[in-house]
């Protein structure tokens, strides 16, 4: 199984269908299509190469729906350390064909046969080793780590000149591949959890089978908890490669040495509720939480070889029976990412916006908003509420992240600026609820209406400006008024959201009549409406000229300072901007 999502990439419409079918066999995996060429996918791109190259640099699998040969010219001046090349496949057009061409020690022949499985062929697999042996000792399944990298390429070549190689430790894919297993052979391959110094005649895999509980950790650098944990595994004598994850109480969530030491050891940090922990009989653990943590982790028919209590941290460490998933166990750190798909649809989203929307779990938001931003991968699932209802639905996105979810609020815009974001830390500052502490929180920007209507018309946000909202449905009209004359006192460029709606018909007039008291009637006044959306439209008319009916809820309405100016265009329309010289 590939770790990281692959990239699917390709050239002509025609070649959609088959990375459709790729993609869906690989969860949060990415469509990119040339612009102009292709359409319905995720990602745009306008320069093959160049595309190409970063994905190739991030370590991100490749699978190019194209020619072999335009993918080897176009990679070739990055290749120096095979050890660094993540997967990069070719795939006919018509899938006849997938060809892995990069990657062979991450997975690149396993991904090839993941793919022609898919696709209902045989994949073009040319590695000697892999298909005389039915195994690739480069690149272990998941679960193994190879320690000696560096001494497998003579050691396969030793193989296929005749040699035999003796197995030392338990693992199927190496006892049911083909290999010429002998007993008393000068090669070995061990397979061991310990941490032991490999010889070039001696490949050494570490089974992930080591589970690491930690408990009582409040008061601990992040950096000293790391010195612990390579300390413990060093007495103990175990290699943390077979490290398989880390595991606390829920209420440890987001304690910064758990991420430290997960971060460091590359590993996933689980957590689990007190109820869920396996009983002990032994008096000796019975009160020991990291017992009892370590041994629920590491599963049935695991033992205990290790538990620490000293003053500052209790760790315990458990032996699985076999490698496994931690990311399997117990629930993760809750995310809660709160995002601006800006005013419109996908090209108006950021890529970390994008990126965010794929990776989550759980999408959550108003639904208008929620179709704005775009179709759900297999597996997500989708929270629709009314627009009304932002705490409540803040509260249910925080309830769901702190068990264990990744989920994105949805905003239409920026979601700092009169949406989501505020009401989520409202949320959490007036509830303080101890289990959204844990929750792993951030703020996603978005394009936002008023620079939406400004970048349409020209420049009219371009000097000193401010941002009302004219709906008193949570603050007072009398704070509305009072901040509307000393805007226009300061003569700064106003930007109303929210103007006007239905039950709400009385405020945008009463706003015209404050702004012409102090500002001329000639003033600019740029509306946008449904911008980013089908049926967009900017308009400019002035002050005087301004009536209600002119907006609704769909409008951002743009009131220019005395020295915003007008430019008319050859044909008809005109610009709008505002000076950055300010004269009086």
């Amino acid at each position: 199984m590939v770790r990281v999502p692959p990239a699917i990439v390709i050239l002509g419409q025609n070649s959609l269908p088959i990375a459709k079918k790729i993609s869906a066999h690989f969860p949060g995996s990415q469509i990119y299509g040339l612009i102009d060429r292709t359409s319905n996918t995720d990602i745009n791109f306008s320069n093959f190469g160049e595309t190409l190259r970063e994905l190739f640099a991030t370590e991100t699998p490749i699978i190019a729906i194209c020619a072999a040969g335009i993918i080897i010219r176009t990679l070739a001046p990055l290749l120096s350390d095979k050890r660094a090349e993540p997967p990069v496949l070719a795939v006919a057009e018509d899938g006849s064909a997938v060809v892995p061409l990069l990657g062979g020690l991450h997975g690149v022949n396993d991904l090839a046969r993941e793919i022609a499985a898919a696709l209902g062929v045989q994949p073009a697999i040319t590695t000697t080793g892999d298909i005389r042996f039915r195994t690739a000792l480069l690149s272990p399944p998941q679960g193994y780590y190879l320690a000696n990298p560096e001494d497998a390429k003579t050691f396969i070549s030793n193989l296929l000149a005749g040699a035999k190689v003796r197995l030392e430790g338990a693992a199927s894919w190496l006892s049911e591949s083909n290999l010429p297993i002998a007993p008393d052979a000068k090669l070995t391959i061990r397979v061991t959890e310990k941490a032991i110094a490999p010889t070039p005649d001696c490949l050494v895999y570490h089974p992930q089978i080591v589970a690491v509980a930690l408990t009582k950790l409040s008061n601990i650098e992040p950096e000293i908890a790391v010195s612990f944990v390579q300390q413990v595994l060093e007495n103990a004598g175990l290699a943390p490669a077979s490290v398989a994850g880390f595991f606390a109480l829920k209420d440890e969530m987001g304690n910064p040495a758990l991420e430290a030491v997960s971060q460091y050891f590359k590993v996933p940090v689980r957590f689990f509720n007190l109820s869920e922990l396996v009983e002990l009989d032994s008096i000796e653990f019975i009160e020991n939480k990291a017992a009892q943590i370590a041994l629920t982790a590491a599963g049935a028919n695991s033992h205990l070889i290790q538990s620490d209590r000293p003053n500052s941290v209790n760790c315990a460490i458990a032996l699985a029976a076999e490698p496994f998933d931690a990311r399997a166990i117990g629930i993760s750190r809750g995310k809660l990412a709160i995002v601006g798909t800006g005013p419109g649809g996908a090209p108006w989203m950021s890529p970390e916006v994008k990126e965010i929307l794929r990776e989550a779990t759980d999408w959550v938001g108003y639904k208008f908003y929620l179709d704005l931003a775009g179709t759900l991968r297999e597996g997500q699932k989708r929270h629709d509420s009314d627009n009304r209802e932002e705490i409540d639905r803040a509260r249910f996105a925080l309830d769901l992240a702190a068990s264990g979810k990744s989920v994105a609020v949805v905003s239409s815009g920026d979601p700092g600026i009169f949406a989501m974001a505020a009401a989520v830390f409202e949320a959490i500052d007036f509830d303080a609820k101890p289990e959204w502490q844990g929750i792993d929180i951030r703020v996603a920007p978005g394009i936002s209406a008023m620079q939406a209507a400004a970048a349409a018309i020209g420049a009219p946000l371009g000097h000193d400006f401010c941002v009302i909202s004219l709906s008193d449905i949570l603050k007072p009209w009398e704070v509305i008024e009072q901040r509307i004359s000393a805007a226009a006192a300061a003569d700064l460029v106003m930007a109303f959201y929210n103007p006007i709606s239905k039950q709400r018909i009385w405020q945008l007039p009463r706003a015209i009549e404050i702004l012409l008291q102090s500002r001329d009637a000639k003033t600019p006044v740029v509306l946008g409406r449904n911008l980013g959306r089908p049926g967009q439209s900017v308009r400019v008319c002035t002050l005087g000229e301004f009536q209600p009916q002119d907006a609704d809820m769909r409008t951002l309405v743009i009131v220019g300072s005395s020295q915003t100016r007008i430019i008319p265009r050859k044909y008809g329309d005109v610009w709008v901007y505002t000076p950055r010289r300010y004269e009086k």
